[in-house]
């Protein structure tokens, strides 16, 4: 019969855990709070005075054009972010998992970039799509004759706000991957290849389905670094523009709170940030029954 460690007095538990309380209270709970009732009032400057107004904010959040703007910008960004995080990180931990000559500095590469700060990513991608000097625009123009300003124009400055935000955080994807690449049963593999299945059909109707935990797993998370994570490219690459059109939920709460000073507006769009995540991995977590098998 197995052996379980106990406190033989209930209070020592409680006394151990009282920082960790303490600490979660005043850092976690009561801003969280505090936002909570912020977003119903109107709140001056450095919040010297505060007017209640109900759901106000709110009603302006959802029929002002400028947050629709932001809104639909916030859902391009997450649904490409995490479909081609997951998709190219699934990839390249596949092409990963083959043992090559020098299979281990190419894994390395591949990881690098997660270690990196999202402020040295977004630097590195300034520096690369700037239309003078950028070593995007100087081969483009050598072999093409084309210089696009990138960040001038609304589309492809999303475009390369997705595309820096995907090469900094596909390098966790492929570490996850990799590990689940490398703990599948190989016997199941085997009888596949003794049966004749060609490699897609071995990747399709066995690798995948076994690495469905997995990339729940990674669904759920890439999701909340999409809403969180951006904040820095935003800021260093297009500052929200041109136009507003790459400016985000995450750097719009941001920009209301400690720039327009519109505490009321930037605590109801935390809350409706919040609310979204929590639906979202919520949604998630249900519909994944339908397609996650946790047998070996």
């Amino acid at each position: 019969m197995e052996k379980r460690e106990v406190f033989k007095n209930s209070y020592l538990a409680f006394i151990l855990a009282f920082p960790t309380l303490i600490i979660l209270l005043l850092f976690l709970y009561y801003p969280t709070f505090k936002t909570f009732i912020l977003s119903f009032y109107q709140v001056g400057f450095l919040g010297l005075s505060k007017i209640f107004v109900g759901i106000e904010n709110y009603i302006t959040l959802f029929t002002d054009p400028n947050y629709q703007q932001i809104f639909y910008n916030t859902f391009i960004f997450v649904v490409s972010n995490v479909g081609l995080s997951l998709g190219l990180g699934l990839l390249l931990a596949v092409l990963a998992n083959t043992k090559v000559k020098g299979w281990r500095i190419y894994r390395l590469l591949l990881i690098w970039p997660y270690a990196l700060p999202p402020a040295v990513a977004g630097v590195i991608f300034l520096f690369m799509f700037n239309t003078q000097v950028g070593i995007i625009n100087y081969f483009l123009g050598h072999f093409i004759g084309i210089k696009p300003d990138w960040l001038s124009n609304p589309i492809l400055a999303m475009f390369v706000i997705i595309l820096a935000s995907v090469w900094k955080n596909i390098g966790y994807n492929v570490v996850f991957y990799l590990a689940a690449l490398q703990n599948l049963p190989g016997d199941v593999l085997e009888a596949a290849e003794i049966d004749g299945a060609s490699c897609w059909q071995k990747f399709w109707h066995i690798t995948f389905p076994l690495l469905s935990p997995m990339t729940l797993f990674l669904l759920i998370m890439d999701t909340i670094a999409a809403f969180f994570d951006c904040f820095a490219f935003v800021d260093i690459l297009t500052k929200g523009g041109p136009a507003g059109s790459t400016t985000l939920l995450i750097y719009s709460i941001y920009r209301d709170g400690f720039e327009y000073f519109k505490t009321g507006m930037a605590a109801a769009q935390s809350v409706i940030l919040f609310i979204i995540v929590v639906i979202l991995t919520i949604l998630q977590l249900r519909l994944s029954k339908n397609w996650v098998s946790y047998s070996r």
